[in-house]
């Protein structure tokens, strides 16, 4: 099969398209023959090389997201046939540790994500449990299909099932145009909450605003938490949906409301911020970290994206041997959702 891999960590360059054999399943694993996957800004840590104690066998196959046809089951699968349309929950867990067993798979001890730890899906087959599928939506795009499962995953953990955020609350969501935030503005404004958002650039800003967004900071010309703190009345927020961290983590903890939340589940700006304690005890603020999420939140976006309450934004649609250019469209901050990866 092809595949794009890395045999060594570096830049775009590193990416190449090659032929692999194709998974071995074992008895209750199901190979899928992917059409579509899509990037996340983990392909690029993985890449690189920046994720602490990875250790991978190489040639190591990128990508997480991705939705296609079952082509194999395993002599133990029942949930599914060859022909089954499906889309996958990258995040792996052994289903028998305390965590699993109270469904809290993104807490299992052996947690993996495709792409990261394991095999991912930038190849014509990949191969997951067969509890890590659920059945295509018939009526979104096969672009959308795999462009839904790991951001908005994150995001419903993040807010829903982490922050408990809820109708009539405000958010905060710093640098608006990756996956994730996209997806956390797109799921905040589905159940009534008022969003505020920041990023560099205003054509991102226009973007977020059509999609709902309450207000726009450009965090390069205004201090965002002078400017929070006015336009909510000197209240603040209820919750901070942070993926940056770096530098401006606490001027995002500046934000928020006494007894408000911060949730974060990346470190795009960086993984050491020095942040101001006083304000945390302060203010009573709780400081959430969250991962992935666990069969139940997939399930629950899943029945959103199914009803098309909740839809991705695709910001574009690269062929497999084009993922290079994907990742630096993805390196330089030029997208808006996710990009989209047709195989």
């Amino acid at each position: 099969m092809k595949a794009v891999t890395i045999g060594k960590y570096g830049n775009v360059d590193v990416l190449e398209l090659r032929d692999m054999a194709v998974p071995a399943i074992g008895p209750r694993e199901v190979l899928v023959k992917l059409r579509t996957a899509a990037l996340n800004h983990l392909d690029i840590w993985v890449r690189v090389g920046a994720i602490p104690g990875l250790d991978l066998s190489q040639p190591h196959i990128l990508g997480s997201d991705g939705a296609g046809e079952v082509a194999e089951v395993g002599a133990e699968v029942k949930k599914w046939k060859k022909g089954d349309l499906v889309v996958i929950n990258p995040g792996i867990s052994c289903g028998r540790c305390d965590h699993c067993l109270r469904g809290e798979q993104s807490v299992c001890n052996s947690f993996h994500v495709l792409g990261e730890h394991l095999p991912g899906t930038f190849a014509e087959f990949v191969k997951v449990p067969e509890e890590n599928l659920l059945p295509k939506p018939p009526d979104i795009t096969w672009q959308q299909a795999a462009a839904f499962p790991l951001v908005f995953l994150t995001a419903w953990r993040m807010l829903i099932s982490r922050a408990r955020l809820k109708p009539g609350e405000t958010l905060l969501i710093p640098g608006i145009g990756g996956g994730v935030a996209t997806a956390a503005l797109t799921i905040a404004k589905t159940i009534g909450c008022t969003v505020v958002v920041t990023s560099s650039s205003q054509e991102k800003l226009g973007k977020a605003k059509s999609m709902g967004a309450d207000l726009g900071i450009d965090y390069t010309r205004e201090d965002v938490a002078a400017v929070v703190y006015s336009w909510t009345g000197k209240r603040g927020v209820d919750v901070v949906c942070d993926s940056v961290a770096g530098d401006t983590l606490d001027k995002h903890i500046q934000c928020l409301a006494k007894g408000g939340r911060l949730v974060t589940c990346g470190v795009t700006a960086g993984a050491k911020p020095q942040i101001d304690f006083r304000r945390v005890f302060w203010n009573q603020i709780t400081i959430l970290g969250s991962t992935m999420g666990s069969h139940q939140d997939f399930f629950e976006i899943h029945r959103l994206v199914a009803k098309k309450t909740v839809l991705p934004t695709i910001d574009s649609v690269y062929p497999l041997a084009e993922v290079k250019a994907a990742q630096k469209r993805m390196e330089e901050k030029q997208q808006f959702g996710k990009i989209v990866v047709e195989i």
